[in-house]
């Protein structure tokens, strides 16, 4: 009986003591949180153009995200975002697209711009960490993301048009 309670004592202890080294070993292979993030950098000026196209109703300082690995991040993970700061994604076609909020903490307008930087379609007050596909329903070659509410305060419309 005490062989039979050592033995499962034993057994316990192994799958304690394996279970924290495996435990340590993922901790230890996979990077920090701080070292998966894209370090954001507002420096790219996007102007909002009133209807007529001659004067700027708005700027919105961007973080670019022209490579696939920055457009996979975009502002995932973000908790916090300046008033008039946002993101401007940058494809190399013009053509459908679709966003989507996983793994996005904050609530956005998306705004899809096509080749002719006109605004084409935007997403007001978008859910946050929802996978529902936003889409632009016609090509669109940039997309712009703003914290929710900016379009609809700064009367930014579908048909005006953008520059940067």
């Amino acid at each position: 009986m005490k062989y039979q309670l050592t033995l499962i004592l034993a057994g316990i202890l192994l799958i304690f003591t394996g279970c924290s080294e495996s435990k340590q070993d993922t901790q230890q292979a996979s990077p920090s949180e701080e070292e998966q993030k894209i370090p954001l950098d507002f420096n790219r000026p996007v102007h909002f153009l009133s209807s007529s196209g001659n004067d700027t109703l708005v700027t919105l300082h961007t973080a670019l995200a022209d490579n696939d690995r920055e457009r996979s991040q975009g502002l995932m993970d973000i908790n916090n975002l300046p008033e008039d700061n946002g993101m401007l994604f940058i494809f190399e076609e013009n053509k459908p697209r679709g966003f989507w909020m996983a793994n996005t903490p904050l609530p956005l307008d998306i705004i899809f711009v096509n080749t002719e930087k006109v605004i084409v379609r935007i997403y007001h007050n978008t859910k946050p960490y929802s996978k529902d596909s936003l889409t632009s329903d016609k090509p669109a070659q940039y997309v712009i993301e703003t914290n929710a509410g900016y379009t609809v305060t700064h009367d930014i419309r579908e048909g005006m048009s953008v520059a940067f």
